[in-house]
C-alpha cells in the first residue's frame, strides 16, 4: 500500500488511510465502529500494527468516536489540535453556526443529537500547536496544517502531491450537501475561507472531505470566488 490512499466510511465519517513506510489514518469515525474498521483492514490485507498515527481533524464525535478503540487495537498514537483537547478529554461539543439556509435549518436538530451522544473520552498522545506539523517520520511527504474555521482547532493533512484531507472544511453528500462544496456549518466562515486560501496556495489538486467522496479543488476555488463576490 506504500504511497496509496484508501478511503472508507465509519458511519457518516469518510476516513482515510495514507500509506508511506508506515500508515497514517485521518479521522476516527463514529462511535462503535471498531468492527467495521477491522473488516476494512482485513479486506486490504493490512496488519494493524502498520498504522502508527490517527489524525483527528476536529473533536466532533462523528470524526473521533472510535479513535480510542482503533488506537487500542493498532497501537497508533492519536493527534489533535491543542485547542480541541478539552472536548476529547472531558466531553462537550463545539457548536458551529449554520452558514447557508440548509445549515441554519438543520443546525438545531443535528447538534441536539450530537449533545446526546456519549462516546469514550480519552487523552490524545500528540497535541498540535504549530501551524504545520511534518509527517516525515511516518515516511509520508506531507504535513498536518492548522485550518481553523469549522472549529477553532480544525486540522487538515496536505500531501506534497496535492491531495488534501480536510475534515469539515468541505462537505460532499447528504445530509449536508447535494453536491461538493464549502461546509454548511462553520464557527467562523471568514476564518474558514482564509484557511482555504492558505491551502490552495499549496498547489492542491484533489480534496478528500470528512463527509462524502473526493472531488477536484476547482470546485472549492469557484465556491470561494462566489463567496468573495457576495462579501
Amino acid at each position: 500500500m506504500a504511497g496509496e490512499i484508501y478511503s472508507f466510511r465509519l458511519g457518516l465519517n469518510s476516513c482515510y488511510l495514507i500509506g508511506g513506510n508506515d500508515i497514517v489514518m485521518v479521522d476516527g469515525g463514529m462511535p462503535n465502529k471498531l468492527g467495521k474498521f477491522k473488516r476494512v483492514l482485513s479486506k486490504l490485507n493490512i496488519s494493524p500494527d502498520r498504522i502508527k498515527l490517527i489524525i483527528l481533524t476536529h473533536s466532533h464525535f462523528d470524526h473521533s468516536g472510535s479513535a480510542r478503540e482503533i488506537s487500542g487495537f493498532t497501537g497508533a498514537k492519536i493527534a489533535i489540535h491543542e485547542s480541541e483537547r478539552t472536548f476529547i478529554e472531558a466531553g462537550g461539543i463545539i457548536i458551529p453556526k449554520g452558514v447557508n439556509m440548509w445549515g441554519k435549518i438543520t443546525k438545531a436538530p443535528l447538534f441536539g443529537i450530537f449533545r446526546r451522544v456519549n462516546f469514550p473520552m480519552f487523552t490524545p498522545d500528540i497535541l498540535i500547536s504549530s501551524e504545520s506539523y511534518p509527517l516525515d517520520e511516518y515516511g509520508i511527504k506531507g504535513s498536518i496544517i492548522h485550518t481553523p474555521g469549522h472549529t477553532g482547532g480544525s486540522l487538515s493533512v496536505v500531501l506534497d502531491t496535492g491531495e488534501a484531507f480536510v475534515g469539515c472544511m468541505a462537505h460532499n453528500g447528504l445530509p449536508f450537501r447535494f453536491r461538493p462544496g464549502l461546509p454548511i456549518y462553520a464557527l467562523d466562515i471568514d476564518t474558514l475561507i482564509r484557511s482555504w486560501r492558505k491551502l490552495i496556495d499549496m498547489n492542491l489538486t484533489m480534496i478528500f472531505p470528512g463527509h462524502g467522496k473526493p472531488f477536484n479543488v476547482d470546485i472549492i476555488k469557484r465556491a470561494i470566488r462566489k463567496y468573495s463576490a457576495r462579501a
